[in-house]
């Protein structure tokens, strides 16, 4: 394949074009860098030879982004062919912005080397025309070979590592925006699905127990058990609404002066289950508690929740599936662990049943493990067991 050119860029165009009319118009005006006809080497070439070395360094300025490597070796030819000549200081300047251009726009490994290798031969040219001159003014050689090499070297290295540093700064402030929003789209998710296991667990042992009872109503042509049916369902309906009406209110933002709703706690135990027996009377259903906490220092508020919460979905599923029998709740507090334990009869029932999703295990299992707790449910034999254990402590409760 034949290697293409590449294309300059506009700004090299620019460059390039104001550089080598600005060395043409110094050298009809008869500015050379030596003066009129030169000295040594210089008077055996006409002036016009300076023109090679200016328009091959102009020439030179077009590939100064695009091709850095092979502008620097050109321009480093044509500048010392230059010397040759009557000379041209347009071409020593160009030069210097081909050194700027090899360190800025080159390879890293350049940019590193060229400032290093520029300073050594500077220090070498100095030291050599003063050991061969013996004159104070040898030092003028040195200064410039430092202003034409190692002055623009030192110059693009800076450059390159502000640019450089305010990239990776850049970079940094990206990759820290963009783990914000994804910390915020995991506490969005994570706050939905927990106001979704409040929701949940909330209205579902009220909703269960409306259906039970208007499928009954439907089922059974009595009057007796119609109103029966109506003032469980009633019942229910408000106890619903009041559980709404509290998550509505947690949602909102508290207005000053405005109580927080009470959450619920193991305290209210009694009163879940009493419910549950009014609801699951009809399905040859009991319900019994055996609190067996010692006197110790309150639960972190998040655990009482937590264990209120699991009893509350473990009697809902016992109205919906249970067959008839007792449902046993058991609470313990020993060994810095609270165990929550409710056991229903597992098998074929007559009569009604609620539909389920399997969404209250799932928010079971998230609510303990939320708390570093364990959680399991399953059949044993004929019956369905529920177990929950939580951490009874505030420091072993998980953020």
């Amino acid at each position: 394949m034949t290697p293409t050119i590449p294309r300059p860029h506009r700004d090299d165009v620019l460059i390039a074009a104001i550089s080598t009319l600005a060395g043409l118009l110094l050298w009809s005006l008869g500015v050379h860098s030596t003066g009129p006809g030169g000295t040594g080497y210089r008077h055996q070439l006409p002036d016009w030879a300076a023109l090679v070395p200016l328009l091959t360094v102009g020439g030179m300025e077009l590939l100064r982004r695009t091709a850095p490597n092979v502008t620097l070796v050109v321009g480093t030819l044509a500048v010392v062919a230059d010397q040759f000549t009557v000379g041209s200081i347009a071409t020593v300047v160009m030069f210097t912005d081909l050194m700027y251009a090899a360190v800025v726009y080159g390879t890293p490994s350049m940019a590193r080397r060229l400032p290093v290798s520029t300073g050594l031969i500077t220090l070498v040219v100095t030291i050599g025309t003063l050991a061969w001159l013996r004159s104070p003014q040898a030092l003028m050689i040195g200064v410039l070979t430092g202003i034409v090499s190692f002055a623009p070297a030192l110059t693009g290295a800076t450059l390159r590592n502000h640019r450089e540093a305010a990239g990776a700064a850049r970079l940094r402030a990206e990759q820290t925006a963009l783990l914000a929003e994804m910390d915020r789209t995991q506490a969005v998710a994570a706050e939905r699905a927990r106001m979704a296991r409040e929701l949940h667990d909330m209205v579902a042992n009220h909703l269960s127990a409306i259906a039970i009872h208007s499928t009954a109503a439907l089922s059974i042509d009595s009057p007796a058990t119609s109103r029966e049916a109506l003032g469980v369902i009633r019942e229910n309906s408000v106890q619903g609404l009041a559980e709404m009406r509290r998550l509505i209110g947690l949602l909102r933002e508290a207005g000053a002066g405005q109580e927080a709703a009470p959450v619920p706690s193991l305290d209210g135990l009694e009163a879940l289950l009493e419910r549950a027996r009014a609801n699951g009377t009809a399905s040859g259903l009991d319900f019994v508690l055996h609190d067996a906490r010692r006197q110790a220092p309150p639960l972190p508020a998040p655990v009482e929740l937590a264990a209120y919460r699991i009893v509350q979905e473990s009697l809902t599923n016992a109205l919906k599936h249970a067959a008839a029998g007792t449902v046993a709740v058991r609470v313990a507090r020993e060994g810095g662990l609270l165990t929550v334990a409710v056991d229903s009869p597992y098998g074929d029932r007559p009569g009604p049943r609620a539909p389920g999703s399997g969404a209250g295990l799932v928010g079971m299992h998230e609510r303990t493990e939320l708390l570093g707790g364990t959680f399991t449910a399953g059949a044993r034999g004929p019956v369905w067991q529920v177990r929950a254990e939580l951490p009874a402590e505030d420091g072993a409760v998980a953020e």
